[in-house]
């Protein structure tokens, strides 16, 4: 139900159509009254919070209009009960509800129609389409939000009239309730026609697709981000946004899913979402040379189909978990990986990859990660806790949720001297096990019952003066935000958001400034010793690894990412493969203190954690920071750009080649039909046949 709110809700309203029946029954004007003024409240309440059950009860055909039929049926019996049958009322009741239900089929095709046209084929972001084609303002949300609620619930005039005219024994004032429901649903279907003619329609495919390859044909886009997936899937796009703007060949990202452009972190580089393949396909990609890939799906296959582009695969994340080496990596020209373990990582895995199309360019987005200097004087140590998620299989080396994630928290919480736990969950956990979900759940409560404890121990000091300044600080750079991001702005829909969607730099670079002012109120908003349970988008996982001294995670990027910082780090080994076979196994553990689950090791990480000088993995830790994320220099961004400059050389050779050897063949058939007159040739200079001499 999302809350004790919403469940109440639910109860109320499930319970109020059985009592809407018995009022009828009885029959009482005040009970049926009372009764449908909690199921009118009720389904409004859930609709607003877009409450689960709302869609279940659709799917099970008690949707919301015949919610609202059931209603009008039970008032039409009441007045039955009460011996009006032979009363105008009843009459004018069922005219009422049969022209009112009349009206929602208009007004339904009217919304849908408007939704459908207002719906591009191509949706952009820091795109001039404005320029080159008319959109036109999108209707006033009170129009469309919500349509189909808006209208049903405009029966409550003839509902509250017909109620009055039983108890009253007036029929006046049940038709003037009739007559004000029937007269505003009429102008409500009338307020929508505008929108479905003349220049309030926004322009057709042909001429919006037209519009976008005039746009491409004057940027001239040379290498291409594309991306497909769901819409949880959105931060395996959104970790390279920095990097494409960091490029220095001319940057495009493609998007097959609007849930993707909706969940599109802010960027200052074009963004063109093209849900359909043949509007895809067609599209001018001409001056591309270079396309890079973050996730192996089957709609990718409509951009590798352009031989005149190189494709890479760049992925979305450097470890050792399966996904790293899928044998459709086979399918790009080159595949790039952060360092030397990446390359060996498919030698080993043997699944078609050729050494020679592996090239090594380093991680862009680890580039925020601090070096650990150690623990600060007068604070305790934090040690994060991020775990990966449940995967799509029971694998139990999946995740450390399930088996040892309790022991791990309880361990830390309970440790002496004193850490801090930082627990910061995969975003996808418990998205597919119930169990994981559970174990989430535990876990959370065991940290939130800790900063709890720990808060009425009076061996914490706490500043509040520092905090409540902070809080405030928070509140002011949110508000800010908010206002820079337009998040007020709530009426544009697709097309608007297409026209009027070029991103203001100075706003872009003010916001970027305001994100790093907000991290760093937010970890003063709350003392230094209180444990956290942090999810959503915010802080990020790197702000957490900076903030943080130590990490226990599970085989997946992060472990990498964070062997950046050169913090002690441990790994559990959930599958209980032993030490030294998920040493051998995972090459990102072999500088890790290996986890059992029952986390018994955790001592030989803190110890390092709180005596730096005594730590035995230190020494490997940087050997193998260089072998997994490759050298400190040149920077990241420049090995990448250095990879994605010779691949476009080699994709500009390639189609240069080809189109002198289309050259050469058409000059050879040209020969060739000029030497044998009445000869028919092909195009590729073979003989079709012989004419007759």
């Amino acid at each position: 139900m999302g809350s004790a709110a919403e469940l109440a809700a639910a109860v109320l309203m499930v319970a109020g159509f059985p009592a809407l029946m018995l009022a009828a029954l009885v029959p009482s004007v005040p009970a049926f009254a009372a009764a449908a003024a909690v199921t009118y409240l009720a389904d409004h309440y859930l609709h607003r919070k877009g409450s689960y059950l709302i869609n279940r009860l659709g799917k099970v055909r008690a949707g919301l209009s015949i919610r609202f039929l059931i209603r009008q049926l039970l008032l039409v019996l009441l007045l039955a009960r009460l011996s009006l049958a032979d009363n105008l009322i009843y009459y004018g009741a069922i005219a009422c509800f049969i022209a009112f239900y009349g009206l929602q089929a208009p007004h339904g095709a009217l919304v849908q129609l408007i939704r459908n046209r207002r719906r591009m084929p191509v949706a952009t972001r820091n795109v001039d389409l404005k320029s080159r084609i008319r959109i036109p303002d999108a209707p006033p949300r009170r129009l469309l939000h919500r349509s189909a609620e808006k209208m049903l619930h405009l029966d409550l005039f003839a509902v509250v009239g017909i109620l009055l005219a039983a108890q009253m024994k007036s029929a006046l004032v049940g038709f003037v309730g009739i007559g004000i429901t029937v007269a505003v649903a009429t102008l409500y279907v009338v307020a929508l026609v505008p929108y479905v003619r003349g220049r309030r329609i926004p322009p057709n495919a042909e001429r919006v697709l037209a519009a976008v390859d005039d746009w491409l044909g004057g940027y001239k886009p040379e290498t291409v981000l594309y991306f497909s997936g769901s819409k949880d899937s959105a931060y395996q796009v959104n970790m390279w946004l920095d990097t494409m703007e960091n490029l220095d060949s001319k940057p495009l990202i493609i998007l097959r899913e609007r849930a993707i452009l909706n969940n599109l972190a802010p960027t200052t580089v074009p963004v063109i979402c093209v849900p359909g393949g043949v509007h895809l396909m067609n599209m001018d990609l001409s001056t591309v040379r270079v396309a890079l890939y973050a996730a192996n799906v089957g709609k990718n296959i409509h951009m590798l189909r352009v031989p005149t582009i190189k494709h890479v695969f760049i992925g979305h994340g450097d470890s050792d978990k399966l996904a790293s080496v899928n044998p459709f990596s086979k399918v790009y020209d080159e595949v790039w990986t952060a360092g030397r373990a990446g390359r060996d990582r498919y030698a080993i895995a043997d699944v078609g990859v050729r050494d020679d199309d592996i090239v090594e360019v380093g991680r862009p987005q680890l580039a925020p990660i601090q070096t650990w200097q150690g623990v600060p004087e007068g604070r305790i140590p934090t040690v994060l806790y991020a775990p990966t998620w449940e995967g799509w299989d029971d694998n139990p080396g999946n995740t450390s949720i399930l088996l040892a994630g309790e022991n791990i928290v309880r361990r830390l919480i309970t440790a002496d001297p004193p850490v801090r736990v930082l627990y910061k969950p995969h975003p996808f956990t418990g998205t597919r096990s119930k169990e994981a979900k559970a174990a989430h759940q535990r876990i959370t409560a065991l940290v939130q019952k800790a900063a709890a404890e720990r808060a009425a121990d009076s061996r914490f000091a706490t500043d509040s003066a520092a905090q409540a300044q902070a809080k405030a600080e928070l509140a002011r750079i949110e508000a800010r935000i908010a206002q820079l991001a337009g998040t007020g702005d709530k009426g544009r829909d697709e097309a608007e958001a297409t026209r009027d969607g070029q991103v203001d730099v100075a706003r872009h670079e003010e916001v970027a400034r305001l994100r790093a002012e907000w991290n760093d109120a937010y970890w003063r908003s709350f003392p230094t010793w209180e444990h956290r349970v942090i999810t959503g988008s915010e802080p990020r996982l790197y702000d957490c690894f900076n903030v943080s001294d130590a990490m226990v995670s599970d085989i997946s990027s992060v472990v990498s990412d964070f062997i950046a910082s050169g913090k002690p780090y441990a790994v559990t080994d959930s599958a209980e493969l032993g030490a030294e076979e998920f040493k051998r196994n995972n090459t990102a553990v072999r500088a890790a203190v290996i986890l059992s689950n029952s986390a018994a090791e955790l001592g030989e990480l803190l110890g390092a954690v709180r005596d730096p000088a005594a730590d035995p993995l230190a020494e490997d830790r940087k050997e193998l920071k260089q072998y997994l994320l490759g050298p400190d220099e040149p920077a990241s961004i420049d090995q990448f750009n250095t990879a994605v400059a010779n691949l476009a050389i080699k994709a500009e050779t390639r189609n240069v080649g080809q189109e002198s050897r289309i050259a050469a063949a058409t000059a050879a058939a040209e020969e060739l039909a000029n030497a044998v007159p009445g000869q028919r040739v092909s195009s590729a200079g073979d003989t079709d046949g012989v004419g007759t001499g």
